[in-house]
C-alpha cells in the first residue's frame, strides 16, 4: 500500500486520535492514503464511524500487541 502520510497517535486518549486524524487528512490530497497508528481501543469504532460519515474510505485496520493501525483513503 502506498501511504502518503503517517500519523503516530500512540498514547493519546479519545478523542485526540480522531482530532489528529482529521487534521492530518487535511494535509493529504484526494485519493491519498493516511496511516494512523494508535493505542486507543475506542479508535476502532470512532474512526470507522467517522470515515463512513465523511465519505473517506477505511481501507484496512490491523491490531498487533494493543497497537491499532488504520489505513484511510481520502475522499
Amino acid at each position: 500500500m502506498n501511504v502518503n502520510k503517517v500519523l503516530d497517535a500512540k498514547g493519546l486518549a479519545c478523542p485526540m486520535p480522531l482530532v489528529k486524524t482529521k487534521k492530518a487528512l487535511n494535509e493529504v490530497n484526494s485519493g491519498g492514503i493516511l496511516e494512523v497508528i494508535t493505542t486507543d481501543k475506542g479508535a476502532k469504532t470512532d474512526l470507522a464511524a467517522w470515515c463512513k460519515a465523511t465519505g473517506n474510505e477505511l481501507l484496512d485496520m490491523k491490531e498487533e500487541n494493543d497497537v491499532f493501525t488504520f489505513y484511510i483513503k481520502k475522499a
